[in-house]
């Protein structure tokens, strides 16, 4: 495995492994690395001989007031864990090499699907976001990236970004890797103790009993959607939002809708967590 910190040294090896006929797959992260995704880099290596995961703090997808400066940057460790995993290169560029004039006045944003659901109450998220995964996109050209299916608006928001920018990529979703008490894994899962940590996995047990009353035939599902906002603040939640969607719109479901996704935001404490389950009746 190597570590490279330049766009330019990294074009260089991509190229070169290019004329070797060699696919490149590609999993962008933020660092702080856990299971999940390290399970990213598993898909991305059945899907391509060449494995490049990046490592950056994206400051233009925080908010005012959000983490970005306590965002944990564990750099030795992540390599450690990459190369163990099989990853072929770890780009880590600085601030400068992804923003090389800041403040960053172009952006991309996805319309409407990005002020939905966590960009209601993140409203620069997917923008920072969508801008930062071009930017890299143009950095790496892959020929695949992964992205795991846990943050589930986000990969239908970088699918559509895909779709309407020409993109020749192929974008892989990778299953939701979750603790033995079915709590998704996640960076933010850090700032949780083990207590809460335990607490924490009411999230995934409120979504697995909505899915429940669906299956059985319930389809009243803002009525459904309240109930659960009311039963993750009995637990001592606060919910952002707990919204029954169709998989594809990602709109809030009709009666009649087949391919659902269930998706879930709330704070515990002053820690942010999401959370989803899919359901095909």
């Amino acid at each position: 495995m190597i570590v490279i910190n330049t766009i330019a040294e990294l074009q260089i090896e991509l190229n070169a492994h290019r004329q070797d006929s060699k696919q490149i797959g590609f999993v962008p992260t933020m660092g702080n690395l856990h299971q999940g995704h390290l399970s990213l880099v598993d898909v991305a290596k059945e899907h391509a001989d060449i494995v490049v995961v990046s490592l950056f703090v994206n400051p233009t997808q925080f908010g005012p007031g959000e983490d970005f400066d306590s965002y944990p940057r564990t750099l030795d460790q992540d390599c450690k864990m990459l190369e163990a995993r099989g990853t072929d290169i770890v780009f880590a560029p600085n601030m400068e090499e992804v923003y090389p004039k800041w403040p960053n006045i172009t952006s991309v944003n996805v319309a409407e699907l990005d002020k939905l659901h966590c960009g209601a109450s993140r409203p620069v998220f997917f923008g920072g976001i969508c801008t930062v995964v071009t930017k890299l996109f143009n950095m790496v050209d892959p020929d695949c990236a992964v992205f795991g299916e846990k943050d589930f608006q986000q990969i239908t928001i970088i699918r559509r970004m895909v779709t309407d920018l020409n993109f020749a990529i192929e974008i892989i979703g990778a299953p939701i890797v979750r603790e033995a008490n079915g709590l998704a894994m996640s960076s933010r899962n850090g700032y949780l103790s083990a207590a809460e940590k335990d607490h924490a996995s009411n999230l995934y047990k409120t979504l697995q009993w909505a899915k429940s009353e669906i299956e059985t035939g319930r389809r009243d599902f803002r009525k459904l959607e309240e109930e659960a906002n009311k039963n993750l603040a009995a637990l001592g939640f606060t919910p952002d939002y707990f919204n029954i969607t169709n998989q594809e719109t990602l709109d809030l479901a009709k009666s009649d809708d087949k391919k659902l996704v269930i998706l879930l935001g709330c704070y515990m404490g002053k820690v942010r967590l999401i959370d989803n389950i899919t359901l095909n009746l």
